[in-house]
């Protein structure tokens, strides 16, 4: 009976106390907290949907340091949490729709502005979302990891692509994106 005891003594948490899996929560925003803020804004345009998803983001994270076995990097781990959740979240959602995503080889043209007044960097980062916004989960998901440095390794592992696949569809990408900017006399 004593060690019964014991066990649910060390179960219950005092008002206060931190667990290892709040401070490895913490340890994790701390270090890669701005990278998962650029990633869920890659998912969500509308800001309020935003504010869901990155909360879903943050719990669902702290809820996966329970099982965390650190077999792979934390920014790997927290980057497969994130995505998983954005893609469930993009599923869910029903103001967007399959049906209005697009393949790479069939994305659409973006609605014209007047390309003159694409001048600041924010401008030029805007309308690379809004082209990025338009791919399916898969597409966006391994670029958007590709802007936040990932290489082809980590990012097969995050989503479970070949690394082949994911070289293949970032040059794809890359090639696309490079050809609107020049189209549009941005590059």
């Amino acid at each position: 009976m004593g060690a019964r005891q014991d066990q649910d003594t060390e179960a219950e948490q005092k008002p206060g106390q931190t667990t290892l899996q709040d401070a490895q929560y913490r340890e994790a925003i701390h270090l890669h907290g701005a990278s998962l803020s650029r990633l869920v804004c890659g998912y969500e345009k509308d800001a309020t949907r935003r504010q869901d998803l990155t909360q879903e983001v943050h719990l669902a994270l702290w809820k996966s340091f329970e099982i965390f076995d650190k077999r792979c990097a934390l920014q790997t781990w927290m980057y497969r949490i994130a995505h998983n959740v954005a893609i469930r979240h993009m599923m869910n959602n029903k103001r967007i729709r399959l049906h209005e995503l697009h393949a790479l080889e069939e994305l659409p043209e973006i609605a014209s502005q007047d390309e003159n007044s694409l001048r600041t960097k924010d401008e030029h980062l805007q309308r690379l979302f809004n082209l990025i916004e338009q791919l399916k989960p898969l597409d966006r998901q391994v670029i958007l990891l590709y802007l936040e440095a990932q290489d082809a390794r980590a990012i097969s592992e995050i989503t479970g692509l070949s690394s082949e696949n994911v070289a293949t569809k970032i040059h794809r990408i890359k090639k696309l994106l490079q050809a609107m900017f020049r189209k549009r006399g941005l590059l």
